[in-house]
């Protein structure tokens, strides 16, 4: 579904590449948890997958299709939430579900459906006629997440999802997120909270100052690391991610 080749970005005239020869693939009907410290190239690499920046040399693949080559038929197939959920304020929830399902072409029929359906899963039903400048973090981020499967997109892209949800909501998503992949459809998330990967994951991938350093599942990286440790501690011995008094990853592994 998502393929990555030798994908590198650099930005303005810094000597270090916020993303480095990175390649890997995603399957259909798998949820795919890509993973890194702060500043290690994830949103960047996200950016170049949805066709919002173009990548300095490689080539993204959505679906078969050719993200610089043909970016409108690429980003048909994509559902994306961004980290950010500060977009079209000035409309009302339900001008912006509209607006979305226009853009992407979706029938009356279907839209009314889906709208319902993700609304009052998430609670927003209520506030359709309200403008979404009122709203709170959590409530832009919820109707955020409803407007990306407004198309039912094939590729469901999501970067830090959970920030902001209040419990209950992070549980709807992460059921969700499930129920989408036994559908055959794809899911594809960033975050930082590890025992969500650590659940939810098939297969993920670990990236390190904008390099690849594992891909693959759970118990392969346990193999490669010759251990049982929990995600986060491998996490942590991977990107040398010292303690705050300057331990060692390492030391950290006994917390």
């Amino acid at each position: 579904m998502l393929t990555i080749r030798n994908v590198s970005k650099t930005y303005g005239s810094s000597a270090e590449k916020a993303v480095d020869n990175l390649s890997f693939e995603v399957k259909p009907g798998e949820i795919f948890g890509f993973l890194g410290p702060n500043g290690a190239g994830k949103t960047t690499t996200i950016k170049m997958i949805t066709g919002i920046i173009s990548p300095d040399k490689g080539d993204v693949s959505v679906g078969g299709i050719d993200m610089c080559k043909y970016p409108l038929a690429a980003k048909q197939k994509i559902g994306y939430v961004t980290d950010n959920p500060e977009v079209f304020v000035q409309f009302k929830a339900l001008e912006y579900l509209n607006f979305t399902a226009d853009v992407y072409g979706v029938s009356t029929e279907d839209r009314q459906q889906r709208i319902e359906k993700y609304t009052a899963l998430f609670e927003l039903d209520s506030v359709l006629n309200t403008r979404i400048g009122s709203f709170s973090h959590g409530m832009k981020q919820k109707l955020l997440i409803a407007a990306s499967l407004i198309h039912e997109p094939e590729l469901w892209i999501l970067d830090e999802p959970i920030v902001g949800l209040d419990p209950q909501s992070a549980f709807r998503l992460k059921t969700l997120m499930k129920e989408y992949s036994s559908r055959g459809k794809t899911v594809f998330f960033s975050t930082h909270i590890m025992e969500i990967a650590e659940k939810l994951c098939d297969r993920l991938a670990i990236i390190h100052k904008g390099k690849l350093v594992f891909c693959g599942s759970l118990q392969q990286l346990r193999e490669q690391q010759g251990g049982s440790d929990s995600l986060e501690q491998l996490f942590l011995t991977m990107t040398e991610a010292g303690m705050p008094d300057g331990g060692s990853a390492a030391a950290a592994r006994h917390i």
